[in-house]
């Protein structure tokens, strides 16, 4: 199960923690992905999606 969204294709980006000392090491920021009926299908989409949808349909 890969961790990008199937609406926009958006996945997960690279970047630093810093520690107190300032040391740098990698890590990486997932986006926020849930499970929802789109159409009939289930889909896994970023919640910035959901959001843009549900103001469409509004």
């Amino acid at each position: 199960m890969s961790k990008v969204c199937s609406v926009c294709g958006r996945g997960a980006k690279s970047g630093n923690k810093r520690s107190h000392s300032n040391i740098a090491t990698l890590r990486k920021f997932s986006i926020n992905l849930q499970t929802k009926k789109i159409g009939g299908k289930r889909v896994k989409s970023c919640t910035k999606c959901i959001s843009k949808t549900a103001k469409v349909k509004r």
